[in-house]
């Protein structure tokens, strides 16, 4: 039975869109050679990463889910490896219990939007006012 698994890679920056395109296609042919199915391919753009990688601080994301029964995982992730052009990759298992849902729209927003769980009611102001001082009011005892 085939397993869903989803893959990130990140591509150096200073690859042209063509050889982008190239590289995206490359795996993509790679994987249907090896017989994975339900391959779709989704090219998220240059992005700044979150850290340095290789001493780059943009990359090329590209998103791949697909199914496959587990042994074109590791000379993918191999290939992946000997790349110059890949500076990142991950791929994990996706649970097949659970729907699908990308992590990143094409807008480069999260596609979940979370309902506020409370109403809106204004902020009403609190009388932070301490009262005037008198002269009964001893702070210090003068009886010692």
């Amino acid at each position: 039975m085939p397993q869903s698994y989803e893959m990130m890679y990140i591509l150096r920056p200073d690859l042209l869109d063509e050889q982008v395109n190239q590289q995206v296609e490359k795996y993509q042919v790679f994987l249907q050679e090896h017989s994975a199915e339900e391959i779709q391919v989704k090219n998220l753009g240059k992005r700044r990463l979150a850290y340095p990688i290789n001493r780059f601080n943009e990359g090329f994301y590209v998103q791949v889910n697909y199914k496959c029964n587990g042994q074109q995982v590791a000379p993918l992730e191999r290939a992946m490896r000997l790349s110059d052009e890949v500076i990142r990759y991950l791929t994990i298992k996706l649970d097949t219990d659970q729907p699908l849902v990308t992590a990143i729209s094409d807008s480069g927003t999260s596609e979940r939007s979370f309902p506020r769980d409370r109403e809106s009611k204004p902020v009403t102001a609190v009388d932070t006012s301490f009262p005037a001082a008198t002269d009964d009011d001893d702070l210090y005892s003068a009886e010692e």
